[in-house]
């Protein structure tokens, strides 16, 4: 059966550069309203919890589709979670694993990363390149993918399996423990590929910087990757994962959500949940000027970023 797609929708595919390789799905149908979720914070700062947890609550009100929130800060000691064990398709988000994976293996060799690998990964990490994905998981195997993840804690991923990279199951609790082994010294990663692997993440071309940074004083350093991906069940996945360091705050935020009507409808639902985060743990006193968001898709046809499988 041949899948017809527009001149257009071709286009807006080829300029988002990351619909991740997986089975064709068809059009989802748009998800409806749901009422406003339950979110759960804590902090050694007095007042802070309270406030997170209200205005968190507050940018998730009416959003429609499922969303699951983690924040963690050093500083404060402030943890907010929501659906932090809940599944989602990994999408792209699930490169920052794969390089994690990488950088662990090659430790374990005692070896550097070769100039092939290298290339390989600055375009999976700064252009979400797909190709260069598929070659990198080909190359690690299931083996050391489960081996990464059995060495890191990250005992909810589920790799995806017959090549669907983008089809591994995450949550929020798992990434959290990724972008802290990213983010603090620990056996797994040495500080080495730490260093490298949040260089890349803080190299990601500016089409594709949407999501947690909105929001972030200009202060605050910004390390980032998001994930976008439609199928027929559950709508468009939207997925953003980042760590900020700086005005006295060191904090790691990740936004997965599933059941949207549009691409840029789970962007400006993970956009409000990011800017109600760094305005609290970041007041107005302490920013020198928030960043600007240099890209927010507009409404995409649902079929943009479905391509049928290549291998």
């Amino acid at each position: 059966m041949t899948h017809r797609i527009s001149r257009r929708a071709r286009m807006l595919a080829a300029s988002l550069g990351a619909g991740v390789i997986v089975p064709f799905a068809a059009a989802a149908t748009p998800a409806s309203a749901a009422a406003a979720p339950q979110v759960s914070c804590t902090s050694a700062k007095a007042g802070l919890a309270a406030k997170l947890q209200t205005d968190i609550t507050a940018a998730l009100r009416n959003r429609a589709g499922t969303v699951a929130v983690g924040l963690y800060d050093r500083t404060t000691k402030t943890t907010c979670t929501l659906r932090a064990t809940s599944a989602y398709d990994s999408a792209s988000v699930v490169k920052v694993t794969v390089l994690a994976t990488l950088l662990w293996d090659a430790k374990k060799h005692n070896r550097y990363l070769t100039a092939r690998e290298q290339t390989l990964t600055t375009a999976m990490i700064t252009k979400s390149d797909n190709a260069a994905t598929t070659t990198l998981w080909n190359q690690l195997g299931m083996t050391k993918v489960k081996g990464f993840l059995a060495a890191a804690g990250m005992t909810e991923t589920k790799p995806g399996t017959n090549g669907y990279w983008g089809l591994t199951q995450i949550t929020v609790r798992d990434e959290q423990k990724l972008l802290g082994l990213l983010t603090a010294k620990n056996s797994v990663l040495s500080d080495n590929s730490r260093a490298y692997e949040l260089k890349l993440m803080g190299k990601v071309i500016s089409s594709q910087r949407w999501g947690t940074p909105a929001g972030a004083p200009s202060s605050v350093a910004v390390h980032v990757k998001n994930g976008w991906l439609s199928r027929s069940t559950h709508g468009w996945r939207v997925h953003s994962v980042g760590t900020f360091n700086g005005a006295g705050h060191d904090y790691m935020i990740t936004v997965l959500t599933h059941g949207n009507s549009t691409m840029s409808y789970g962007v400006s639902t993970i956009q409000g949940v990011a800017k109600a985060i760094h305005k609290d743990l970041v007041p107005a006193t302490s920013r020198s000027g928030a960043s600007m968001l240099r890209y927010v898709p507009t409404d995409t046809p649902q079929e943009a970023s479905v391509p049928t499988p290549t291998s």
